[in-house]
């Protein structure tokens, strides 16, 4: 192992280690100012968290269009553009259709809104959380097929895609969409469109530096973000809800295993170097609650494990557009639990008819946090349950948030690997230590 290999293997280590003691920190804090043992304007200390997301999502737009136009472009044809496509979204379908199946499943074993006591929301309750909910829907739209496609696939303008809807949230399935033809067109032109390919991989070069300056701040973030979750909802909220929290995660860690049992299947034991390499997005995914702040590092820890960047940067974006594994287990999870707190049974056909709703509706919710909320109270309107019982996990959504952003991480990362291999883009053990030395430190 060379020096430069040495040192980056450590910085990585380093990092994740500060994650988790930025964690730690953050919710001793937060109850801190939650018991008030400490008096302290939550304002100022939740304002790291929030311009450490503002600062990845100000690079997304750049780095998802030049990674992904490049990655089309070296493919060189549009066959090889629409073989990889193909395969990556029949593997995210599958993916999808046994998230959300697990998530049904789990629910109804567990039962944990059986018997729970609570009590339904009050006007009150209801009222209260109207502006919150309000602040969801921004950007996330009817639960429709023809909605999905008028206004989360294709952009009217590429600025206004990067530029985002009123909460400032990129829209990355339209920057996909213009980034494939962009890419295609592109590498139709052979030589003539060299020079401006070679512009275009310099602009990555440099977005992907910039990450590298703003992952320096992520235990700030992670700090922030965990003390102002429990300032604001206290420890208590984790006991009121113990059952459903630990049933959802339970349903969460069995796809985690389901997910590196297919990666092991394809990957051989290379699959747990992936999961070595991948643990700083995992852990900042979960800390921060946003599959997007993760996604820079998951680029960077799939170049370290050997796979090709023309396959990772064509497969993540559409993965965060289309395999958010741990999301589509949650909402239906959640309508489940709610339907189950209000005694509402619901036959096997209604649900497996929910199941294909989701399908369609969970889809554009990359790097929105809490945009599970609104395809949830869609989906419960739809099917006439209850739209208030989304009150009832409102105040715990953050805990949830956490678990479904790092599986959307990890889901999407075996994806990219196991796609790699079939591709012949994924380096042999050997040759993958190769290019993580030579990437040095700052990879």
């Amino acid at each position: 192992m060379s020096s430069s290999d040495l040192t980056d293997k450590k910085g990585a280590e380093r990092l994740a280690l500060w994650i988790i003691v930025a964690m730690g920190l953050g919710i001793v804090f937060g109850w801190l100012v939650n018991t008030k043992a400490i008096s302290v304007d939550m304002s100022y200390v939740t304002l790291l968290a929030t311009l450490f997301l503002r600062a990845i999502k100000m690079i997304i737009a750049p780095l998802v269009f030049s990674t992904l136009v490049i990655g089309i472009a070296h493919m060189g044809n549009t066959g090889g553009v629409g073989r990889v496509g193909m395969k990556a979204l029949g593997w995210f379908v599958i993916a999808s259709l046994i998230s959300l199946a697990l998530g049904l499943l789990f629910a109804n074993v567990l039962q944990p809104g059986a018997g729970a006591g609570l009590a339904p929301p009050t006007a009150e309750m209801i009222a209260a959380s109207q502006e919150k909910l309000a602040n969801f829907q921004v950007g996330v739209h009817d639960s429709g097929f023809v909605a999905f496609v008028t206004n989360q696939l294709i952009p009217t303008s590429i600025i206004n895609a990067a530029g985002g809807n009123a909460l400032g949230e990129n829209k990355l399935l339209q920057i996909v969409v213009f980034s494939l033809f962009f890419g295609v067109a592109l590498g139709s032109l052979g030589k003539s469109g060299q020079t401006l390919q070679d512009m275009i991989e310099q602009l990555s070069h440099v977005m992907i530096k910039i990450t590298g300056y703003v992952m320096k701040f992520a235990p700030f973030a992670v700090f922030a973000a965990m003390a102002g979750a429990v300032a604001n909802q206290g420890l208590g909220i984790l006991l009121t809800y113990l059952k459903f929290i630990l049933c959802f995660y339970l349903a969460l860690v069995t796809l985690w295993l389901l997910l590196v049992a297919v990666g092991h299947f394809f990957l051989g034991r290379r699959v747990y170097s992936l999961l070595h390499e991948i643990k700083e997005a995992f852990f900042l995914s979960f800390a921060t609650a946003s599959s997007e702040a993760a996604y820079p590092k998951i680029l960077d820890a799939l170049d370290r494990f050997g796979v090709s960047r023309k396959i990772s940067s064509f497969v993540m974006p559409l993965g965060y557009s289309f395999n958010l594994d741990g999301s589509m287990m949650y909402c239906a999870f959640a309508a489940i639990f709610i339907a189950q707190v209000y005694g509402i049974e619901m036959t096997l056909g209604t649900q497996i008819a929910m199941l294909l709703t989701l399908m369609v509706t969970s889809k554009g919710m990359a790097g929105i946090p809490s945009a599970s909320l609104v395809v949830i109270a869609g989906t419960l309107a739809q099917f006439g349950l209850p739209v208030e019982g989304m009150v009832l996990i409102l105040g715990i959504d953050r805990f949830l948030d956490m678990g479904r952003s790092a599986t959307n991480a990890v889901g999407n990362s075996i994806a990219s690997a196991v796609i790699g291999k079939w591709e012949g883009e994924l380096l042999s053990e050997e040759e993958a230590a190769r290019r993580k030395s030579a990437l040095g430190p700052d990879a």
